[in-house]
């Protein structure tokens, strides 16, 4: 079922507020909004649309984009000899410890990270963590041992933390629900560029080696790292923070863009302040906590893709380090087509499950195909379709649950919950690709095949709690439209506010 949304007319766009009583005094509206100056046709809140995206996003995945050049950095530097310069057994578990213990900060740290986002503006949070992270970054190109390849593997993962939920909460304050997943994919496409452009990079910078007395892989962390610091230095002036204080927009798109998330939101709009009490519903939701389970489903592969594509690819059969590194192009370039085309189609038909659930079924084939015995070409077309189904599903799980909480502190916080929580699959990913296995890699395949199965199992049942939950809601109005206007249920904004998506006018997105 999916929520349904009134056309744009003159006409439409006035709440029906019978059971609304902090309303204007024409009884359309409540009193904590006001109604706009004119009303927008569609072409023209497209072309509205259309400017903020030119505003917004470019800034947006241009910083994503370095952040997931990390996962494959490393895998390109664990080609380019970093083991061996920093003392670690190449048939040892270091190189996966390592891994780990970017994860385990950067789980950690993604809930407070969204609260300090709503406290501060988005503009001061999200470039302030980008420049340290570009800092750490920086300095990881000099680590001299394992211990220091460690200790700012953790500090990048506290300061990456806050990006991916972030930018994803902040994309809400803008867009419509059926508006945002295209727009999270526009982002998060930037992740699949980063694979391939830091495969290239890596091949680029390999001849490097040798230059300052650095090796080519000190090269990749460092360049890319003062790459990082100057973007950050930008966002600070790039990113406009809320849509009723963008100077780029007119007064007159001001109060359009305000209003259509008013309307997004109920007929009483959403909550805005923090408050604990928020806070506290959205880790004692259920919603959310399928959430993460479902998203297991697509992140641990994703960062099975991420991490270990140059090592899969290179277990295929015998290959250089230069052919390795541009074997990953159209893994990344394939997946980054995907992630938009699903986008799209899913916001125009205002669903997510159906697309959910072919990104599970691409990465379980995909998946399948590598732990089975076939010919490396089959291989290498079964990663691609793990590619696929793995970052096209990030932006397809992570917007089915932003689509279905109200409030924007409960949605920050279940958002981060879902992503902090659901990243520990990233700690998985990090340690089942064991290099006593290789060229198999069972256990590898296997892990992911497996969280594949949890996704393909709770997905289905999160889909069919909404669509009971909003049957419900849908007889509920019913009932109370049959009823005479004295006798029907009559709701104070605030009351609405603290129901959030639980507000008998909040329609859930399957």
């Amino acid at each position: 079922m999916d929520t349904k949304e009134s056309s744009i007319t003159h006409h439409d766009y006035k709440p029906e507020v019978d059971h609304l009583s902090d309303t204007s005094p024409d009884g359309h509206i409540p009193t904590s909004m006001k109604q706009p100056s004119r009303v927008f046709t569609p072409q023209e809140e497209s072309k509205l649309y259309r400017k903020i995206d030119l505003r917004i996003m470019p800034i947006l995945a241009l910083l994503y984009l370095l952040s997931f050049m990390d996962p494959g950095n490393i895998g390109n530097a664990r080609l380019s000899n970093l083991e061996k310069d920093l003392h670690m057994n190449p048939k040892g578990n270091k190189y996966n410890i390592a891994l780990t213990m970017y994860f385990v900060s950067y789980c950690l740290f993604e809930v407070p990270s969204n609260i300090m986002l709503k406290k501060l503006r988005p503009s001061i949070w999200l470039a302030s963590i980008t420049v340290l992270w570009g800092v750490v970054m920086t300095l990881m190109g000099v680590a001299q041992n394992f211990g220091g390849l460690v200790a700012a593997r953790v500090a990048l993962g506290i300061a990456e933390a806050g990006l991916f939920p972030g930018v994803t909460l902040y994309l809400t304050f803008w867009y419509p629900r059926h508006m945002c997943q295209t727009r999270i994919a526009i982002f998060f496409g930037a992740a699949t560029l980063a694979g391939a452009f830091s495969g290239l990079l890596a091949y680029g910078i390999s001849f490097m080696n040798g230059v300052g007395g650095y090796s080519a892989w000190r090269w990749i962390f460092i360049l890319e790292g003062i790459a990082t610091v100057l973007a950050g230095t930008l966002a600070f002036w790039a990113i406009s923070d809320f849509p009723d204080t963008a100077t780029f927009l007119t007064e007159e798109e001001r109060e359009w863009v305000v209003w259509r998330k008013f309307q997004d939101s109920g007929k009483a709009g959403e909550a805005e302040g923090i408050s604990a009490k928020y806070i506290k519903q959205a880790f004692m939701d259920p919603h959310v906590w399928l959430s993460v389970l479902y998203y297991f489903g697509v992140v641990t592969p994703l960062y099975g893709v991420a991490l270990f594509a140059p090592t899969i690819i290179n277990s295929f059969g015998k290959f250089s380090r230069p052919q390795v590194q541009l074997l990953t192009l159209p893994v990344y370039v394939a997946a980054c087509i995907w992630v938009i085309v699903s986008s799209i189609w899913s916001d125009k038909k205002k669903s997510r499950f159906f697309i959910v659930y072919i990104d599970l079924l691409l990465c379980l084939v995909g998946f399948v195909i590598n732990i089975t015995p076939t010919p490396m070409g089959v291989k290498y077309f079964g990663l691609i379709l793990a590619a696929m189904g793995a970052y096209g599903g990030l932006p397809a799980v992570v917007t089915f649950n932003a689509n279905n909480l109200a409030g924007q502190v409960k949605r920050g916080v279940g958002m981060a919950i879902q992503i902090g929580i659901g990243n520990f699959g990233g700690i998985v990913a990090s340690n089942v690709y064991l290099s006593r296995e290789s060229p198999h890699y069972f256990t590898g395949h296997g892990v992911e095949i497996g969280f594949v199965c949890i996704g393909l199992i709770t997905a289905p049942i999160y889909a069919m709690i909404l669509k009971n939950k909003n049957k419900k809601k849908l007889e509920w109005q019913e009932l109370q439209a049959s009823l005479p206007p004295a006798e029907r249920k009559v709701f104070t904004v605030q009351e609405l506010h603290d129901l959030g998506d639980r507000a008998p006018d909040f329609m859930y997105t399957i």
